[in-house]
């Protein structure tokens, strides 16, 4: 078992990452401060590992909520039936919040204890390659609205991250892929030495080989620790990890909620941004293929297909949470292993790129 803390102060925080986690009750033991406890999960991880985390938990007063699986289900209907739940009980105070799934089960059972009684514990099990390299670290918890991805949320940070790589056994090909996104995320902002790790890597990653899933687990979390302890409420360096996000986010609430993966979003919106840099001339068209490549090659997609257009784009990027006095504050990689933020781009280039990727 590997661990590595986010450092918070006060609120500082252990991820613990190895295989068969979940076989060691004391790890999740260690973290609830009192008897309550509600664990929320979703309707396909129940069948799977339920069982084991309810009999790491014979002496608490434990409830179960279990949500329907996928992110259209990421919404304020489903949060209101989880906090409907709580109340119920009824939770306190002291009530523990354990996420036990992927992005989405993290999501809203994180911004549930933010927003209960002002704000609970919580304790985040993800389930899923994505939720385990990036959306279970961080503290970021939200829900969707129809007019934009993450729109209603809260930071709130968790108790402690349990990440068993055993899980990954059962996720399927396209989320194991999706979730391979925001690894290479990494790499492009700020590490060009695994990039290159990735590009040998790669299939052994998107097969389940468990060293390389270990491997892609540990690097990810440690940068998004780093970033997370050098600026928790994403005003600075922290932004860097949206790269590919703006792009993704309107295709996800372009399409409908649960057509796309995020990471597969996210897939075709680094290539976006890539082809932008490319355009105002910081990156190179070879660096621009390699990171297409590497997408490729994890079975992710790097173009959008029918049914968008580049005035519904803008639009929706135009709601984006990083829109500062009108203008779309983009993530833009200037090499692999660096990027910056960049608001003063001429707007026609960005018009450009969606049009070009609009068209097909």
């Amino acid at each position: 078992m590997a661990v590595m803390t986010v450092e918070l102060g006060e609120r500082s925080y252990p991820i613990y990452v190895g295989a068969g986690l979940l076989q060691q009750p004391e790890l999740l033991r260690r973290h609830i401060r009192a008897s309550e406890v509600m664990l929320v999960t979703n309707e396909v991880v129940a069948p799977l590992y339920l069982e084991c985390v309810v009999s790491a938990l014979p002496e608490y007063d434990l409830s179960i909520a279990t949500l329907p699986d996928g992110e259209r289900q990421k919404n304020s209907e489903q949060l209101n039936k989880l906090y409907d739940e709580m109340l119920e009980k009824p939770c306190s105070r002291q009530t523990t919040v354990i996420a036990l799934g992927g992005g989405v089960v993290g999501d809203i059972a994180g911004f549930a204890a933010a927003s209960y009684q002002r704000g609970i514990d919580f304790i985040q099990i993800p389930t899923t390659l994505l939720a385990q390299v990036d959306s279970a670290v961080g503290g970021k918890t939200a829900i969707n609205h129809p007019r934009g991805k993450n729109m209603i949320g809260a930071f709130h940070q968790p108790r402690c991250v349990i990440t068993d790589t055993d899980t990954l056994a059962t996720l399927n090909p396209r989320e194991l892929s999706a979730g391979f996104a925001e690894v290479v995320k990494y790499a492009v902002i700020g590490d060009g030495e695994f990039f290159s790790w990735l590009e040998q890597h790669v299939d052994d990653v998107v097969s389940g080989v468990p060293d390389a899933m270990e491997e892609v687990i540990l690097v990810s979390c440690r940068h998004k620790a780093r970033f997370v302890a050098d600026d928790e409420r994403e005003t600075r360096e922290r932004v860097l990890l949206n790269l590919g996000h703006t792009f993704g986010h309107a295709i996800e609430s372009i399409a409908g909620y649960g057509q796309w993966l995020h990471g597969e979003a996210v897939a075709v919106g680094m290539v976006m941004a890539a082809d932008m840099s490319r355009q105002l001339g910081w990156m190179s068209s070879e660096a621009v293929h390699r990171i297409g490549q590497l997408l490729t090659r994890a079975h992710l997609p790097v173009s959008l297909g029918s049914g968008f257009s580049t005035d519904a784009f803008l639009r929706q990027m135009m709601m984006d949470k990083k829109v500062m006095n009108g203008r779309i504050q983009l993530v833009l990689p200037e090499t692999i292993g660096r990027a910056r933020l960049v608001t003063d781009y001429p707007d026609q280039v960005l018009r450009d790129v969606l049009e070009s990727y609009c068209s097909g």
